[in-house]
C-alpha cells in the first residue's frame, strides 16, 4: 500500500524542481490531473507534475483516518474507502477519474452533500507540502484535536495551489449512511426553498437538495428508522441515486449548455432571483448554477444583491473566474501569498493577479 522508497524519490524530485525555480526565478504551474484546469486563470510555467507521487501511505478504518499522497486519484481512495463502507463526507467530483486528492483539497469543491456534512477544509487534519523557501514540511497530524496554533492545513484547501505544493494528506472520514432514500416533488421554486426551509427546522436527515427545471430532488441519509420516518412526513415519489453522482460530476443535460458556467454562492434563505439564463439550485438554494451569456457585471452585481458572490467555470476572454476581492481582503490575501511564496513561483495569478 505504502511503496514509501519510490515515493521519497518522486517527492525529492519535487523539492529539487522548486529549488531549481527559485534559484532561476522561475514560476512553476501545478498540475494533478488537470481536471480543475478550466477554473481559474491560466498560468504561464512550467509544469510541475505530481501525478506519480501517489498512494495510501495510512489508513485504519477503525481511527477513521487515511493519509494519502497529493497524486492519488479520488476515484482510487473512494474505492477504497467504499470497500471499508466509508467515505469522504465531502463528496468531491472525481471528473471522469482524472480528480487528485491534492486537486481536490487544493481547489476546495465540494458535492452535493456539502451544507449537511461540511466543506472540504473540515475533514483536512494535516499536510506535507513543498514551501516556498523548497523545504518538505509537514504541518497539522491524523487527529480532530490538533489544532493549535496557525493551521496551515486547512489553509491549503482552497489556495489553488499559490501557497506551496502539497505531497501527502491526512484525512478524516466517516462511514457511510445505513438507509439511503431519494425522493421527488414537482413544485414551483419558492415553494420548494419554504419546504427545504420547514424540513430543516425538522431536522430531516437531508443530504441532498437540488432544484432544477420545475422538480425538487432530496435525498436523505441516516440510521433506517430515521430516513423512513422522514420520507414519510415529507411524502414524494422516490427515485434513483444516479442523479445525485450526476449532478456532482456536472453529467446532469443543464451542463451540457454550451453557454459559460457561473457557480453563485448565496445565503441559504435567499430569495429566488430571475436570473439570465438557465439556472439549477443546489445545496438547498445556497448554491445557484447559472448556465448564460449575460456580462460577467450583471451577474456578478445580482449574487452581490443576494448577499452571494459569484465564480465563474471556464471563463472567456476578459473574465475574471473568481469574484473581486474588497481591497482589505485582497491586502490580507498578497501578504499571505508572499509570507508563503516569497519567490512567487507557485501558480502565479491562478486566482488573482499577483497572487
Amino acid at each position: 500500500m505504502d511503496g514509501g522508497d519510490r515515493s521519497a524519490d518522486i517527492a525529492s524530485r519535487l523539492v529539487d524542481q522548486v529549488r531549481q525555480a527559485i534559484a532561476g526565478g522561475t514560476p512553476l504551474r501545478i498540475r494533478g490531473g488537470n481536471s480543475k484546469a478550466m477554473l481559474g486563470r491560466p498560468v504561464e510555467a512550467a509544469e510541475l507534475d505530481i501525478r506519480g507521487h501517489c498512494g495510501i501511505v495510512k489508513y485504519d478504518p477503525s481511527e477513521l483516518v487515511v493519509t494519502v499522497r497529493a497524486g492519488t486519484s479520488l476515484a482510487e481512495l473512494n474505492a477504497v474507502l467504499d470497500a471499508q463502507g466509508q467515505m469522504l463526507p465531502c463528496e468531491p467530483p472525481e471528473y471522469a477519474g482524472n480528480a487528485t486528492i491534492g486537486g481536490a483539497v487544493a481547489s476546495g469543491l465540494a458535492g452535493p452533500r456539502r451544507p449537511w456534512s461540511g466543506s472540504v477544509r473540515d475533514f483536512v487534519l494535516g499536510c506535507r507540502l513543498v514551501t516556498g523557501q523548497a523545504k518538505h514540511l509537514r504541518f497539522g497530524g491524523e487527529v480532530m484535536k490538533n489544532v493549535a496554533g496557525f493551521d496551515v492545513s486547512r489553509l491549503m484547501a482552497g489556495s489553488f495551489g499559490c501557497l506551496g505544493v502539497l505531497t501527502e494528506l491526512s484525512l478524516k472520514v466517516l462511514p457511510k449512511a445505513r438507509e439511503l432514500r431519494c425522493l421527488y416533488f414537482d413544485m414551483e421554486a419558492g415553494e420548494a426553498l419554504a419546504a427545504l426551509s420547514r424540513w430543516r427546522r425538522a431536522a430531516l436527515p437531508l443530504t441532498g437538495a437540488l432544484y432544477m427545471a420545475g422538480r425538487l430532488h432530496v435525498r436523505l441519509e441516516g440510521g433506517v428508522g430515521s430516513v423512513l420516518a422522514a420520507c414519510g412526513q415529507m411524502g414524494g415519489d422516490e427515485e434513483a441515486p444516479q442523479i445525485w453522482s450526476d449532478l456532482r460530476e456536472q453529467h446532469l443535460p443543464f451542463f451540457g449548455d454550451g453557454r459559460p458556467l457561473w457557480r453563485l454562492s448565496v445565503p441559504v434563505d435567499a430569495p429566488v432571483l430571475e436570473l439570465p439564463g438557465e439556472s439549477l439550485l443546489d445545496w438547498g438554494g445556497a448554491q445557484r448554477w447559472l448556465k448564460s451569456d449575460a456580462h460577467a457585471q450583471e451577474i456578478r452585481a445580482l449574487a452581490g444583491s443576494l448577499g452571494g458572490h459569484a465564480t465563474c467555470f471556464a471563463p472567456g476572454p476578459g473574465i475574471e473566474p473568481f469574484h473581486p476581492l474588497p481591497e482589505a481582503m485582497l491586502r490580507i490575501q498578497k501578504r499571505l501569498k508572499t509570507s508563503m511564496d516569497p519567490h512567487g513561483i507557485f501558480n502565479p495569478g491562478r486566482m488573482y493577479p499577483d497572487i
